[in-house]
């Protein structure tokens, strides 16, 4: 592919890795020839690059498949995963899930995304239900002040709540920012 493929959410293999176009712009200046800028994010790390191309540019662009799987258990290490149409349970190491693997619970549906058959990255929905398990008491009266208190989720994640959660109580987090949104009824 050329630089006039560029669009958004189109990945390529550039210096041995996996970017994703997440904006260009083409310009073509009064003088000299034209070129684009584009973001890249990277797919492994999820650091974002400026990169500048000539026009016309060629590079090589990758084809990722994303599939939907159904996380089962760790053993401190890797974490299985089990596909729901075939049943084929594979292990995929802790780091691909990054920071999201805290919110992992069992029977929880994941994604993968993969590259030619290698296994690039785990992602965990960008907003999960769970049970308070733990956190303070609140004060009576104190719901004025828009503070918040910490509170451990049935994963044992650690997330900044409103006053009037209490233990037992199922809550919406997102995922991305670790931001609670509401309780679930």
């Amino acid at each position: 592919m050329d630089t006039s493929d560029f669009r958004n959410g189109v990945s390529i293999l550039m210096d041995g890795d996996i970017y994703t176009i997440t904006d260009f712009q083409h310009v073509k200046p009064g003088k000299g020839g034209a070129f684009v800028r584009s973001t890249l994010k990277n797919v492994r790390t999820g650091r974002t690059l400026e990169k500048t191309w000539r026009a016309g540019e060629r590079m090589e662009q990758a084809f990722l498949e994303r599939r939907p799987m159904q996380y089962l258990y760790n053993d401190g290490s890797d974490y299985y995963l089990m596909d729901p149409e075939t049943f084929d349970q594979i292990s995929v190491s802790k780091d691909k899930f990054g920071e999201g693997v805290k919110y992992l619970k069992e029977n929880m549906d994941v994604t993968v995304l993969s590259h030619k058959d290698a296994i690039i990255n785990a992602e965990v929905p960008s907003f999960v239900e769970l049970e308070v398990t733990e956190t303070a008491g609140s004060e009576r009266g104190d719901t004025a002040s828009g503070g918040g208190k910490p509170a451990t989720v049935e994963t044992g994640a650690v997330v900044n709540v409103p006053f009037f959660v209490k233990i037992g109580d199922r809550i919406k987090i997102d995922t991305r920012n670790d931001q609670y949104l509401e309780r679930v009824k």
